[in-house]
């Protein structure tokens, strides 16, 4: 097996230099990436690599979603670069000063954003992945430590071996960013011990993933969980505005973790809405289940469990719910959620004020699909993940929630007395 704590700690070394790194500097090896992964040889040599991954997923039985997100396109190997070209474009972190303030005895206290060090990334499937963490982590002066599933190796590779021929070509030390380059379970494990290496662990992933990564870490963990993401419709919604979202939350993207599973509806208005919303998703294929209210006026849906009710589907399918009122609603979102993604479409300003105190997310809309719940959709560029916990960040996961702060105090001459 590849030595790992090897290459941890080369990465940790590399990190001190990558910290007071020059925003020129920084930027010059992210626009080397971009060019490397515009290159037609580049593009041609990553797309043969990840024929590789898809073969062998392929072969072991792996389901067209899982497919789906292993696969590398054009398209898609273009929007890396645009992420990248984008994180290029956003402003440093490092060195912001946040506050700035003297005391009496003369001295200057500031608090500046900080790198946290290195970056463990754990990540399943998706191959954008490896640009995308790094891009985000070498921006944010961080050193990075990859560890991508076995299905999507051969793809990892050569994103890595691109990125450090970047790193190399601007004359700098390929160092800053790791690579896990084995197929071997145990390698994450050994990676999850390496705490003087690593300073925090971010795991991008399923709920397995998740729990593996928090059971065995020995350093901090950035964890996201998954979306089991609702849309309330509230009594006084524009109706036309309350489909316009389902549908969107819903099949837009449905294998999303910010896609919507699950819709509530107040009884006020569920006779009248549920035929009509039932009709358009219908017409999309999307499968629907119901509590016993729901399918009390539509009668051919099936009774939906509390198994149903507490699944993310990432599919074409749904659960229907009627409530009494968003007190109700919300009781049924913080039972269920995730705390990912949660909406309401109203247009009652009490029932506004009472979801968005009282729902417990990480983001929480008003007449919006729940679609938004992304880095590039937010302005912050690519992402490590949603973050769902409430320290240190909450929420996207991207530049300035990758760094720390320090207290740096300047002084003439002062003593403690």
């Amino acid at each position: 097996m590849i030595d790992v704590e090897l290459i941890c700690k080369k990465t940790k070394q590399a990190s001190y230099q990558l910290a007071g790194m020059s925003t020129e500097k920084k930027n010059a090896i992210l626009n080397e990436i971009v060019s490397l992964l515009s290159n037609k040889d580049y593009i041609a040599a990553l797309k043969e690599e990840n024929k590789k991954d898809i073969k062998i997923a392929t072969e072991a039985g792996r389901d067209e979603t899982f497919l789906d997100r292993l696969t590398l396109t054009d398209a898609r190997i273009e929007l890396m670069a645009e992420g990248v070209r984008q994180i290029v474009a956003l402003p440093d972190p490092v060195g912001e000063v946040v506050e700035d303030r003297t005391l009496e005895n003369g001295l200057n206290i500031t608090r500046v954003r900080a790198p946290l060090g290195v970056v463990g990334i754990i990540y399943e499937a998706r191959p954008n992945v490896t640009i995308d963490a790094a891009a985000l982590c070498l921006k944010s002066g961080n050193g990075v430590v990859l560890r991508g599933s076995r299905e999507s190796l051969n793809s990892n590779r050569a994103l890595y071996k691109l990125m450090a021929k970047a790193i190399e070509n601007v004359g700098e030390n390929p160092d800053v960013i790791g690579f896990i380059d084995s197929p071997d379970r145990e390698a994450g494990g050994i990676m999850l011990h390496q705490g003087d290496s690593i300073d925090v662990v971010i795991p991008r992933g399923g709920e397995g993933l998740k729990h593996y990564v928090l059971d065995n870490a020995v350093m901090p963990v950035i964890a996201s969980a998954g979306g089991n993401c609702h849309v309330y419709v509230e009594k006084s919604a524009d109706l036309d505005m309350a489909t316009k979202i389902v549908i969107n939350a819903k099949v837009q993207r449905p294998h999303v973790c910010n896609a919507a599973e699950h819709l509530i509806v107040d009884e006020a208005i569920a006779k009248t809405y549920l035929p009509v919303i039932y009709s358009e998703l219908k017409k999309l294929n999307v499968e629907i289940l119901g509590d016993e209210k729901a399918c009390a006026i539509l009668k051919d849906i099936p009774l939906a469990t509390d198994v149903d009710f507490d699944t993310e589907f990432l599919a074409y399918k749904i659960t229907f719910a009627v409530v009494s009122g968003v007190k109700e609603a919300v009781d049924m979102i913080n039972k269920y959620s995730t705390k990912h993604s949660e909406a309401i479409i109203t247009n009652n300003r009490e029932a506004e004020d009472y979801f968005t105190k009282y729902v417990d997310a990480a983001a929480v809309y008003v007449n919006a699909s729940t679609r938004f719940t992304d880095g590039f959709e937010f302005g912050l560029g690519a992402e490590m993940g949603i973050s769902t916990q409430k320290l240190h960040v909450r929420g996207p996961v991207a530049l300035k929630e990758l760094t720390s702060v320090k207290y740096v105090v300047y002084g003439n001459g002062q003593v403690r007395k």
